[in-house]
């Protein structure tokens, strides 16, 4: 058999709903089938995401119980890579699909070009006015410090550690991993092709609780690079988060366009700020 050119490994848990249209997706592409190698890695779920996985995949395994990890994403991606057998490695989230040239752009940027490591600009797919906030925010995002890497060489991942799964929850597990990788390589890049976040059945209240679950490992992230770091600076910083990152680089033409979506955006965001203050302040309190 053909060695593959590219290993796409997923971290699955009740992905019942999305796995199939996601390797359905991926089975799609130009890059041919014998160049490319899917793994599944399911953290024990309950519905039948391993069943269905076990079906389209090349390899789906299960995260080996007992081990000290705070991460289960980030174990069963390093699980993954442990298992694989390409030169580059792609770990996209169960309920994403990609446009067909991804993988065969992604693999002669970094065959030709000598690129370690990829941004893909991320489209989100929801529903409503809620939806198209979504998508407008994520927009501005993309190969921003907001924004984190999904395709990297093999031997880069295997450098630089993979994911922190013992000290960084999920959440900035992906901010971590693409700050060790930008302190050995500059040579970083985004492809033309884009992925689809499917987000149709997200509900605001379920999206507002999800940014509040993410408090404690924001913490042992910013514990882990200091207070004084550039990216964190930014990345938790009113002035770029809520205005430097929607303007930067000519992309406050595109930010004035759309005042309906502005407006919500700026709703959304503060919501979220409030949110995460109210908690630093109830933790302070109670210690």
């Amino acid at each position: 058999m053909k060695r593959p050119k590219i290993t796409v490994i997923i971290a699955t848990f009740n992905e019942q709903k999305n796995i199939n249209h996601c390797l359905k997706s991926l089975r799609q592409q130009t890059l041919p089938a014998n160049e490319m190698e899917i793994i599944v890695v399911d953290n024990h779920s309950t519905d039948k995401t391993a069943a269905a996985a076990k079906k389209t995949a090349d390899n789906a395994y299960f995260l080996p119980r007992g081990k000290r990890i705070k991460n289960p994403r980030g174990a069963q991606l390093n699980f993954g890579v442990a298992k694989s057998h390409g030169e580059i490695i792609f770990f996209p989230d169960a309920d994403m699909t990609f446009d067909k040239k991804l993988l065969e752009e992604a693999f002669n940027l970094i065959d030709s070009k000598k690129i370690d490591a990829l941004y893909i600009p991320e489209v989100i797919k929801g529903k409503g006015f809620f939806g198209k906030i979504r998508n407008f925010e994520r927009s501005f995002y993309n190969a921003t410090c907001i924004d984190a890497v999904r395709i990297v060489t093999k031997k880069l991942y295997q450098k630089v550690g993979g994911f922190d799964d013992k000290n960084i929850r999920f959440g900035p597990d992906d901010w971590d991993f693409t700050k060790r990788i930008k302190r050995v390589t500059d040579r970083i890049s985004i492809t033309k092709n884009k992925l689809y976040h499917h987000e149709e059945n997200l509900k605001m209240a379920t999206y507002f609780s999800k940014k509040s679950n993410y408090s404690q490992s924001f913490k042992e992230y910013i514990a882990k690079w200091g207070t004084d770091d550039p990216d964190i600076k930014k990345q938790f910083g009113l002035v770029y988060r809520y205005f430097t990152v929607y303007v930067e680089n000519g992309k406050w033409r595109y930010f004035i366009s759309a005042l309906q979506l502005t407006i919500g955006l700026y709703f959304i965001r503060s919501i979220v700020g409030l949110n995460h203050l109210r908690q630093f302040i109830f933790k302070n309190e109670n210690e």
